[in-house]
């Protein structure tokens, strides 16, 4: 086991990962013909002349990104069903087709402006699966969809994330399944983008396994190495609980994915963090009907909380409207969200000593305190580590005053890994302790919210398994918000479906939205 455990702590975050895990919340833009027909999957049939937004503003669309306090954008540069939101040279199913701006459009070339203008990063997702192009299920549309992205990927500035979705629905269409050269595409992004991570279906960010907003309660970042792309995860994973697992390969679905007991089955692992994707709406792209069912401030602070406060990245999709804007309640959404965050960054309490078990050298239990980070590398500017090995790290942070506290924040340097496996805080309530929260995973973020907030000037954090000793880039002690974390219904059942039943789940929801 102890040489497993070397294995596991030596699989680290690329320099390009750890930026993006920095910056661990971001915002989809659905927006193409779907926006005008009022489907999810568009079958590339669709006359290019009903997309025609008369008020768009994409200053309006990059202001709303501001306000959620979100890092960076990636827009639908072209969906599933092929339409292109640029002049490319690839296909004549373009804006340049449309009476938007007399077929002198170009919504990428205006989102990618307006991010550079208001500090946003632009990232751009392009479907690989292409419902339109004449050479979609040949060798040769491998050449079309690498030209796409060469065009993405040079003319408009600087490109943060590709998103690549693993839908091939050839089948639907009555043609021959493509065969997606992968290994081509990333070569191509790290070539033209080296510092873009590739998500979804890439070797730097995987999918959480779900488009409803819901993350694990254990969320690891070392993981068996899987293939990239979702077909090969499906065909790879356990079909029947057969114990013929070992022999094939993980699903993203499953609910564990990097425990102690997992990894033992495997030999190879990656640094693969998890992003949740999920709509403030229940479609992907706008309905004027779902103007009235745009998520409630409580249910996205439980998808925040969970997600950007659970070790994994969030990406939350405002989808803009047929008028070219992002919907006025959506827009009212995230102004809520925005000041939640900011408000809440801003009730950090002051920590007057730390006692911890001895520090190894420059590496002083202090250091904790401070969040500061370099931003080149992604890595901390200072951590805590311990001396020596132990079972059991007990770290004391007595505050300033005595305050009404909800939540605590611990950060691991993920330079050095993800090692903490079970961790427990504690209250001192006059003189004795008491649990407030009992976790398993930190990674690079986990936000620990009480389930009742406590009045103290102590508080305890016991880490009672790690894979060898913890580095610890911070602790902070924050003053209640009010938020509370509640399990959506039947949150057990959704994850069962998931792992035994994952296709049978996703057939199920596309007939209801058409996921994407």
């Amino acid at each position: 086991m102890e040489n497993a455990i070397e294995k596991y702590v030596s699989i680290i975050p690329s320099v390009r990962q750890k930026r993006l895990q920095r910056e661990n919340f971001n915002v989809f833009f659905h927006y193409g013909l779907n926006t005008f027909t009022g489907k999810e999957w568009g079958d590339g049939k669709v006359d290019p002349v009903v997309f025609n937004p008369e008020c768009q503003n994409t200053d309006q669309w990059i202001r709303t990104v501001k306000e959620t306090g979100a890092y960076g954008v990636i827009l639908t540069c072209k969906h599933h069903d092929g339409f292109c939101l640029w002049p490319t040279e690839t296909t004549a199913y373009n804006i340049s087709a449309t009476p938007y701006k007399n077929g002198k459009g170009d919504v990428v070339r205006e989102v990618s402006e307006s991010c550079a203008k208001y500090g946003v990063k632009f990232g751009v997702y392009l479907s690989p699966w292409d419902r339109n192009h004449p050479k979609y299920s040949t060798p040769e549309y491998n050449d079309v969809y690498c030209q796409q992205l060469r065009e993405l990927l040079t003319n408009y500035g600087e490109v943060f994330c590709v998103w690549m979705d693993g839908a091939c629905g050839a089948y639907m269409d009555g043609k021959e399944k493509q065969e997606y050269d992968w290994e081509r595409y990333f070569a191509l992004i790290r070539e033209l983008a080296p510092d873009a991570c590739i998500s979804n279906c890439g070797p730097d960010v995987r999918w959480v396994g779900n488009e409803g907003g819901f993350a694990r309660e254990s969320e690891w970042n070392v993981v068996p190495k899987f293939a990239y792309d979702i077909q090969t995860i499906e065909d790879n994973s356990q079909k029947a609980d057969d114990g013929k697992f070992v022999e094939k390969g993980a699903d993203v679905v499953f609910s564990d994915l990097g425990s102690r007991k997992f990894l033992s089955r495997y030999n190879n692992f990656i640094w693969y963090p998890a992003e949740v994707d999920v709509s403030v709406r229940p479609g992907w792209f706008y309905h004027k009907t779902q103007d009235g069912l745009v998520k409630s401030l409580d249910e996205l602070l439980r998808i925040y909380y969970t997600s950007v406060g659970g070790n994994s990245l969030l990406l939350l999709n405002f989808p803009p409207d047929r008028r070219g804007l992002i919907h006025e309640n959506d827009v009212a959404l995230a102004q809520k969200l925005g000041k939640h965050i900011s408000d809440s960054e801003k009730q950090l309490i002051n920590i007057k000593e730390i006692k911890a078990p001895t520090a190894g050298n420059g590496c002083a239990a202090e250091n904790v305190k401070e969040d500061g980070y370099d931003k080149e590398t992604g890595d901390p500017l200072s951590f805590y580590t311990p001396e020596k090995e132990s079972d059991c790290y007990r770290i004391e942070l007595v505050l300033e005053q005595k305050k009404k506290i909800n939540r605590v924040t611990i950060v691991e340097n993920t330079a050095f890994s993800q090692r903490i496996e079970k961790f427990s805080v504690y209250a001192d309530l006059g003189g004795k302790l008491k649990k407030v929260y009992e976790g398993s995973t930190v990674g690079y973020n986990r936000i620990c919210v009480f389930d009742k907030a406590v009045s103290t000037d102590k508080i305890v954090i016991e880490i009672e398994s790690c894979r060898k000793k913890p580095y610890i880039e911070y602790i902070g002690v924050y003053e209640d918000n009010g938020v509370k974390i509640k399990k959506p219904r039947f949150f057990k059942l959704r994850q069962f479906i998931h792992e035994k039943s994952y296709k049978w789940f996703i057939e199920k929801e596309n007939k209801k939205y058409c996921s994407k």
